[in-house]
């Protein structure tokens, strides 16, 4: 019998055909980034990281690990993303000790340099510390660093972390406020896209630094009594609940805003 499917590429007895290798090693590792994500236990502490963020609410569902809505849950590009961003500290630091900086990134034992309040309910983990260096500058000092694509670096170096970055902002203050740092922090921005490094030297802001420290007492307080916090905005289309940019600041969307304006008050 002729085979009028000998052009075809299908083999008889093969099974199904393989998808493309590139396809085949993503879906792998997005499988394998995606189990590990969800076998890391919950944060039972209110993170310096999002205290900048505009809604308590959405804070307070963070520090109680509420369940995120369906389909919410960090999708494995993103955690590529966040991985990335742990990484590029290493690189940013490694550039500073090659140029002479004394560079504290971590105790003797391996762990971050932190705080604590609120009975470990409220806490916070610095990239690192400037001890002296070649720079002319006050020591010691905090650094905090991020790695960002390119539009969002853009911006950061058009209007500086404050402004473009509020929630990097008051990170940087808490920071400055619990670890006793109060000389101006050196803030660095790496560019994913390009490498580009950005600096800025960021003063110690004291009433951001208070209003970030409430917000947390806030926050714990009304979880133990089983209050929830008013929401930032007034209904679920809200730029702050679906995500956008709102007054020059990007909102990512909620990822309990169905949740939010389904079940409470």
């Amino acid at each position: 019998m002729i085979d009028l499917n000998h052009g075809s590429g299908f083999l008889y007895g093969a099974g199904a055909p393989r998808p493309p290798i590139a396809e085949a090693v993503s879906a792998a590792i997005d499988t394998a980034l995606s189990a590990r994500h969800r076998a890391e236990r919950p944060r039972t502490y209110v993170s310096s990281s999002g205290l900048g963020r505009d809604c308590l609410r959405q804070i307070q569902y963070d520090f109680l690990a509420v369940p995120k809505d369906e389909g919410q849950e960090f999708a494995p590009r993103t955690l590529r993303i966040f991985e990335a961003g742990h990484r590029a500290e290493d690189i940013v630091a490694g550039w500073f000790r090659i140029a002479g900086f004394d560079l504290r990134t971590a105790r003797p034992d391996g762990r971050q340099f932190g705080f604590e309040a609120l009975g470990g309910r409220f806490k916070g983990h610095i990239d690192g510390c400037f001890v002296s260096g070649p720079v002319a500058m006050d020591y010691p000092a905090l650094w905090e660093n991020k790695a960002l694509g390119a539009p969002s670096w853009k911006d950061v170096v058009k209007r500086g972390v404050s402004l473009a970055r509020p929630v990097y902002a008051a990170q940087i203050a808490l920071y400055q406020a619990y670890m006793d740092l109060p000389a101006p922090a050196l803030f660095t921005a790496l560019n994913r896209d390009t490498m580009e490094l950005h600096a800025e030297l960021v003063p110690f802001d004291v009433h951001l630094a208070q209003e970030m420290s409430d917000r947390a007492v806030a926050v714990v307080r009304a979880s133990e009594v089983g209050e929830w916090l008013p929401r930032a905005a007034a209904e679920p289309t809200a730029v702050l609940c679906r995500g956008g940019m709102a007054a020059g600041k990007w909102h990512a969307p909620c990822a309990w805003a169905k949740r939010c304006w389904s079940e409470r008050p």
